[in-house]
């Protein structure tokens, strides 16, 4: 027979402790164990369970090419959101979306229901609002006339008791964070019951065919709450990311199984809803300036798609001991090995400086091709000089001040090219690469010949 211990799980990161701690050592929160019940067995010790149990079923294996064709994807025809789940939902999976609070979350998934329902049946279960509520939403985004099934519920059981008896092909919960199993004596929201009531659903859809969509809260730090092997145990992470400032946001598959990691999904946000924008590298470029030292374009790729912005860089004088460095939509320890090689190496000097980066739009980058971008906004800012205003910059820099290779550079080169850009200052092509007819491609293999592209023949180039 079982008996009852309990033990103290981190309700940020899932570490288990046998006794209570003020900080998680795992991920080094504070305050965050609470208290859980769990059940030991009594059997012998070293009695493993091939051994003990005798009434175990028999599961059949079978090879890996098979006659049952897959079943066809549920197509929103909401194009930026089909492409970011690989072309639209596959019966049987679950998908993990988060987000910050406000961002546009619910009305993305409300878009995307009322989109799919007229050809199929649609669930729309929240756990955070009445229905008056998502009613009053629905009516907002003009969308009050779809066949979408409303509920508002928490209890894990009595909403797979309610599909089973009303069987549907796509389920949202809002959010998992609010469900609960009756079987757990923990609070909703803790480790355990969003570990529990994931399992109940994903095994849900699994077994029924339907497609399941989870919201999930998301922690400070921007990771979704609650343990790490949530986002292992669904097949699609996505995360609704944006700044409250700008007028756009991104969907960006960080994990999925049936289609490619990375990719992103542009939307702007209006008084309609979420309106999908065909062409985010216009929207980014959409209030460049040209002649302004410290901003380059930067030809990128998210996922499959090429997307090209300004990165923008800003140095000044510094009052302080420890001069500032201040990063938006970029990582800050990249920032400082650019630096690092361009003092090192070039011989420009950043050290009395202030030095200001972003990533204009709110994008955030992720891939090391933009360090070349990075590299000439930062030369151009101290110098005063702007860059081309019709070139783009893209390549990877490493230590020893070399510019390495980057993958996918034909449709870098296209984008560019199809946005009205007649120069791109790339590293050395390995090769038969191609390029466009109406763009000069400049290959630079070395960090120091970016130099003379910002040297004002009239007056000295500024130093720190």
């Amino acid at each position: 027979m079982a008996k009852a211990t309990s033990h103290y799980v981190c309700q940020s990161c899932g570490a288990a402790y046998p006794k209570w701690a003020g900080k998680c050592e795992g991920c080094g929160g504070w305050n965050t164990l609470v208290e859980e019940a769990i059940a030991t067995s009594d059997g012998p010790k070293g009695y493993g369970l091939a051994k003990a149990n005798t009434k175990a079923g028999k599961i059949d294996f079978t090879g890996l090419t098979g006659q049952e064709k897959p079943l066809p994807r549920r197509v929103s025809g909401i194009g930026e959101f089909d492409r970011v789940t690989g072309g639209g939902l596959v019966p049987g999976s679950v998908l993990l979306v988060g987000g910050d609070p406000g961002i546009g979350k619910s009305t993305l998934l409300l878009q995307v229901c009322c989109k799919l329902a007229p050809s199929n049946k649609v669930a729309y279960i929240s756990g955070e609002e009445a229905i008056d509520q998502v009613r009053l939403r629905a009516a907002r985004l003009g969308l009050s006339t779809a066949p979408v099934q409303l509920a508002s519920a928490t209890s894990v059981r009595d909403i797979i008791g309610s599909l089973q008896q009303n069987p549907v092909d796509l389920v949202v919960i809002d959010s998992i964070q609010t469900m609960y199993v009756d079987t757990l004596d923990s609070a909703p929201g803790t480790v355990a019951q969003v570990r529990a009531c994931a399992h109940e659903f994903i095994r849900f859809a699994k077994t029924r065919g339907i497609a399941v969509v989870l919201v999930g809260h998301v922690t400070k730090e921007g990771t979704i709450a609650g343990p790490r092997v949530l986002e292992h145990m669904v097949d699609a992470v996505l995360y609704f990311e944006g700044e409250r400032g700008h007028h756009f946001r991104i969907l960006r598959a960080v994990k999925n199984r049936f289609g490619a990691t990375d990719e992103i999904g542009v939307f702007e946000m209006t008084e309609l809803g979420l309106e999908e924008v065909t062409n985010p590298s216009a929207l980014f470029l959409a209030e460049r300036k040209g002649d302004v030292s410290g901003a380059v374009v930067y030809a990128g790729i998210e996922g499959t798609r090429p997307v090209l912005v300004e990165i923008q860089a800003l140095v000044a004088p510094s009052a302080l001991g420890t001069p500032r460095r201040a990063v938006v939509g970029w990582d800050s320890a990249r920032l400082s090995m650019i630096l690092a090689v361009l003092e090192a190496r070039c011989g420009v000097a950043f050290g009395n400086n202030d030095i200001y980066l972003n990533v204009a739009g709110g994008l955030r980058i992720t891939e090391p091709a933009a360090d070349l971008a990075v590299a000439a906004a930062l030369i151009s800012a101290l110098s005063g000089q702007p860059a081309p205003q019709e070139a783009v910059f893209f390549g990877e820099v490493g230590l020893a001040g070399e510019v390495r290779s980057v993958s996918q550079s034909e449709p870098r080169l296209k984008e560019a090219a199809k946005l009205g850009f007649t120069r791109a200052f790339t590293p050395p092509s390995r090769g038969k690469a191609k390029s466009s007819a109406a763009l000069k491609q400049v290959e630079i293999d070395q960090l120091a010949n970016l130099l003379p592209l910002f040297v004002d023949e009239d007056r000295p180039r500024k130093r720190a």
